[in-house]
Order: C-alpha cells, then sequence, then structure tokens
C-alpha cells in the first residue's frame, strides 16, 4: 500500500506501508508487515520492520521486530522487542586513555593554588 495521507489502523492489516505521512495504529490495531513512514505511533501491535523518522511506542503499544529511525520514543510499560538502529546519530566520542585522567585530589589541589595566586 502506498500512501500520501495520513493512515489509522484499528483493525488487522498484512502487508507493506510506505506513506510519506504518519501511520498510526490504534489501540485495537495489529499489522504485520513493513512499515516505511515519516512517523509512526503504536498504541496496538506491530509484527516486522519499521524505517520512519519518528517512531512512538504508546502505553499499551508494542513492536515485535526492527526499528530504523531517527528518534525512537517508548513510554512507559510499552514494549519493544527487536533490534533498533538510530539513523543520523552523532559518533560516540573516542574515550580517553586512563593516562589522561588527573586524579580528583591532584585536581582540587591545583584549583586551589590558582585561588590562592590570583587573591
Amino acid at each position: 500500500m502506498n500512501l500520501a495521507c495520513n493512515l489509522y489502523v484499528d483493525g488487522e492489516f498484512e502487508g507493506v506501508i510506505n506513506s510519506s505521512k504518519e501511520v498510526n495504529v490504534g489501540k485495537n490495531g495489529h499489522i504485520k508487515g513493513d512499515i516505511s513512514t515519516t512517523r509512526l505511533v503504536v498504541q496496538g501491535y506491530v509484527e516486522g520492520s519499521v524505517n520512519a523518522a519518528r517512531v512512538e511506542i504508546k502505553a499499551q503499544g508494542r513492536v515485535n521486530g526492527s526499528i530504523e529511525s531517527g528518534e525512537l520514543v517508548i513510554e512507559a510499560k510499552g514494549i519493544f522487542e527487536g533490534n533498533s538502529i538510530v539513523k543520523n546519530a552523532p559518533q560516540t566520542p573516542m574515550k580517553t586513555s586512563d593516562s589522561d585522567n588527573i586524579p580528583a585530589d591532584t585536581l582540587i589541589s591545583a584549583i586551589s593554588e590558582n585561588k590562592a595566586k590570583v587573591s
């Protein structure tokens, strides 16, 4: 199914959904298949692969499968089982080596000495 409008599913659907707008799965909704959309809101149940800019799993919502999204929001009591890939995620800063770390007492001492010199 290819759509250029919002879709609200509050029943059973099996197949592929491609939407340039929002897909909302109601409390009684069950989608089995792949979903590609701008925004997905799940209050029911989704089985399959999801590709969206934003995915929201509400309190009674459940997703079983893989999610590839720029933003993933899971409310309390929402359930996600599967794999998640964050699109356009900033790279993790590189860990400094332990030799670059300064012990806290040395740092505090250095700060105290500088305060004494400034006064």
